[in-house]
Order: structure tokens, then C-alpha cells, then sequence
């Protein structure tokens, strides 16, 4: 599977990178363990600590993708980050739907780094992954969002079409009990110190928590300008 960063995107957004793994595992994908829980507790407990909500936005790392939407023409407050939606639901004093370890550890990892995480069946996808700006004919059903407006945001794609983006997934690739195989990805709309930290703990929270059979690195391939 190849990752490719398309020229459209990178004219506007030239530092925009993705952090992509290849994950298998030999555990029931929805499985929902003692040791997730007490980590989602933790952070639940933290949260509305560390936050005003009202100054939400105001978070340096947070702003960062807000205002990628903003530099394609999106307003972020309308078509909302997933990362922020999260961050919004856990500062509130609202607890995540439980829906399985390999789901929820995306969560986890959008929240510790406030970045958008997608998290699919690799097995559902099908050719290479593309990630371009999205079009008014690549809006979809996003899953438990209803129709998701992809326009002008990054859109992630394969040879049969969108199956996410920033702000939500599609039910064509979502995982399910028969998962074994998963393609997590980081998405950064610019180059920072924390970028590298926040793959390792991709990796760290993947290994800790999951039986992994693999983990494997996809390396993106930048169109050229």
C-alpha cells in the first residue's frame, strides 16, 4: 500500500504530513479490556482540569489543524475537526461511546495529541491511499455524523473513493468484529517539535494495549509541485 500526499494539497498546505501504520492483530477488534478503561478513566479525570472550555480553541496544537481548514477555505467551527469534537465531548465531563480497544486508542491518541486520527479496516481499502482536497462530489455519510461537507478540507481515498477525512470516517471502511488489520494514521497540517513525539506514542499505545502481530511503517510519497 502506498500513501501519497497530493500536489493540490501540498501548494496550499506545503508542511502537511501523515503519520501512517499497518497494524495486525489477533484479538477481537471491538474487544473493550479492563487496562483501555482505566486509561480512558485517567484522561477523563484530567481533562476538565486542564481546560476552559470556552478557550478550547485556544489550544496552540489544536489551532494548528483549525487553521489548515482555514488557509483551504473551511471554517472549522462549521465542519468540525474530529480531534476537536473529542476534545469538546471529554472537557464537558462526558465520557467517550465505548466502542472497542482498537477504536478507542485513536481517540486516546487524538486527545493526548489534538491531532485527527483515522483509524480503518486496511483490508476494506482498496489500492493505494490517496490524501487530496476534497470536492463538493466527494461529500458522504460519515459514521454517526450524518452527511460530512468535504470540500475544501484534505480527503483521504483509494481507487473506489473517499472513505475519510479529518472530521469523520465512512462506513466503508469502519472497523468491526471481523477486523484484523488496521491502517492508523496522525494527520498534521504542519511541521512541528511535537510531531515525532506524538508518533511514538501512536506506536507505544498500539503496542501496550493491543496484541500486535505487526506493526509496519508506510512512508508517504510527496507529488511533486
Amino acid at each position: 500500500m502506498k500513501l501519497i500526499i497530493a500536489n493540490d494539497l501540498l501548494k496550499i498546505l506545503p508542511e502537511f504530513h501523515v503519520y501512517a501504520y499497518l497494524i495486525s492483530f489477533s484479538s477481537c477488534a471491538l474487544e473493550k479490556t479492563k487496562e483501555v478503561d482505566v486509561l480512558l478513566e485517567d484522561i477523563y479525570k484530567s481533562y476538565p482540569l486542564e481546560y476552559d472550555y470556552s478557550n478550547i480553541t485556544k489550544d496552540l496544537k489544536l489551532k494548528e489543524s483549525r487553521d489548515g481548514y482555514k488557509i483551504l477555505g473551511k471554517d472549522p467551527s462549521h465542519t468540525r475537526l474530529a480531534s476537536e469534537a473529542l476534545l469538546r465531548r471529554v472537557v464537558k465531563g462526558e465520557k467517550l461511546y465505548r466502542l472497542g480497544d482498537v477504536i478507542d486508542l485513536g481517540n486516546v491518541l487524538s486527545l493526548k495529541t489534538k491531532r485527527s486520527v483515522c483509524v480503518v479496516d486496511a483490508d476494506k481499502i482498496v489500492g493505494d491511499v490517496k490524501i487530496r482536497i476534497g470536492n463538493k462530489e466527494d461529500n458522504y455519510e460519515g459514521i454517526g455524523r450524518g452527511m460530512i461537507n468535504v470540500t475544501s478540507i484534505p480527503v483521504y481515498t483509494d481507487d473506489f473513493g473517499p472513505f475519510g477525512c479529518p472530521t469523520s470516517d465512512t462506513l466503508r471502511t469502519m472497523v468491526t468484529e471481523e477486523t484484523k488489520n488496521i491502517l492508523v494514521m496522525l494527520i498534521c497540517f504542519f511541521s512541528n517539535h511535537d510531531d515525532r513525539q506524538d508518533e511514538k506514542l501512536l506506536i507505544e499505545l498500539y503496542e501496550k494495549y493491543i496484541k500486535c502481530e505487526k506493526i509496519i511503517h508506510i512512508s508517504e510519497e510527496r507529488q511533486k509541485l
